[in-house]
């Protein structure tokens, strides 16, 4: 397992997050400077000076759980609300594109290509706003100060260790179902044609050579693909030709995207569900989750504007049905920790469980815009 895998699958999972959540203020018709409002503080607080320190710190990755918490706090930053089932639904649109994206890199370095794509349509979003603007160049100045050097070994570890966290995640997408991308079981196809990674030529012929290093023989064989030559390496500065597509935003046309329980996944209970016994790694969890948490800066909607809430569903009754009919084992819930022997950890447990405690509003209307997820409310 790679120590430096965290600010990738953080970064990238948030860049999709913020794909589909602009889409869906576009389809809901949301008016334009609350669409705005809603990705600023969402980027603003995603891309926190602290929050990023944290985050860049050599560390294991940690449950699906525990990173889940942190989009939860990060998805309701601003003035906007889901509910759980589109919670659930955005969480599972962001994992499956990226595990997507990992899939297809050419070359396990490219994974950092992918990361630089979501950075710089994040930034398309914020060119008004020059200071959130700045926080997002500056994570881009950490990453490549972080992974520039890296070996394509390390590479490789950071890809594998991606891949282990996506394992046994097979959701279906219809965006990817009618490209032909992915099963009907909810795997991912792997094509047979396109550019094959920079630096290596297209398969099809195989050299011989003798003891002394001279080429004696040459033969060729049928691949039975499609390949070509890559065109030139993606840049890998601030600003340039990325060349490489996977990371950018497959939401800009407005396409309506829905997700489904694979059987796969449904009969996978033994490897997805969390443990309800004691789990050795919740107090390096808890700690993890303090860390960050303890990283973010929360902006309190200022003045009486009013929030709204999000569906990321056609309709309310596609919701609610979702609700209702999504596997136990995949639903995703804070994290429970047993803390009852060590005074520190009760305390620590208490102050994060108290940011995230969802405050009781008066109920004036039976409005479901009423109930609503709202762990940020009280910070």
């Amino acid at each position: 397992m790679s120590v430096r895998t965290l600010p990738l699958l953080f970064l990238n999972l948030g860049g999709e997050m913020l794909y589909i959540l602009d889409q869906r203020l576009r389809a809901q018709n949301i008016p334009g400077d609350k669409a705005r409002k809603v990705l600023n503080d969402i980027i603003s607080t995603m891309f926190n000076q602290k929050f990023m320190e944290e985050l860049f710190k050599p560390q294991e990755l940690y449950s699906k759980k525990a990173l889940r918490t942190v989009y939860d706090r990060l998805a309701h930053a601003s003035i906007m609300r889901l509910n759980q089932a589109s919670m659930d639904k955005l969480y599972d649109l962001m994992t499956m594109a990226f595990k997507h994206q990992v899939l297809l890199c050419p070359r396990p370095k490219d994974v950092l290509l992918v990361t630089f794509n979501h950075l710089d349509a994040i930034k398309g979003f914020i060119q008004d706003s020059p200071t959130i603007l700045h926080q997002v160049e500056e994570t881009f100045r950490q990453l490549t100060e972080t992974y520039g050097g890296l070996s394509a070994g390390e590479f490789q570890l950071i890809r594998q260790t991606l891949l282990t966290f996506f394992q046994d995640l097979h959701i279906r997408v219809s965006i990817f179902l009618k490209d032909k991308v992915q099963n009907s079981n909810g795997r991912f196809v792997l094509p047979v044609s396109g550019p094959v990674p920079w630096g290596t030529e297209v398969p099809g012929l195989i050299r011989m050579f003798n003891n002394k290093g001279k080429e004696v023989k040459r033969v060729q064989f049928k691949h039975g693909g499609k390949y070509v030559t890559a065109p030139k390496e993606g840049s890998f500065e601030l600003y340039g030709d990325r060349v490489l597509k996977l990371g950018t935003n497959m939401y800009s046309m407005n396409r309506p995207v829905e997700t489904h329980m694979s059987k796969a996944s449904k009969n996978s209970t033994s490897r997805t569900q969390e443990s309800i016994a004691p789990n050795p790694l919740a107090k390096e969890e808890l700690n993890f989750l303090a860390r960050l948490m303890g990283g973010m800066e929360i902006k309190k909607p200022s003045g009486p504007e009013p929030g709204f809430r999000l569906n990321l569903f056609t309709t309310d009754e596609e919701e609610e049905q979702a609700a209702l009919t999504r596997p136990e084992e995949l639903a995703y819930e804070v994290i429970n920790i047993q803390a009852t022997q060590d005074q520190q950890r009760n305390e620590e447990l208490a102050r994060i469980l108290g940011e995230l405690e969802v405050a009781d509003q008066p109920r004036q209307s039976a409005s479901k815009g009423e109930d609503l997820l709202a762990m940020m409310d009280e910070l």
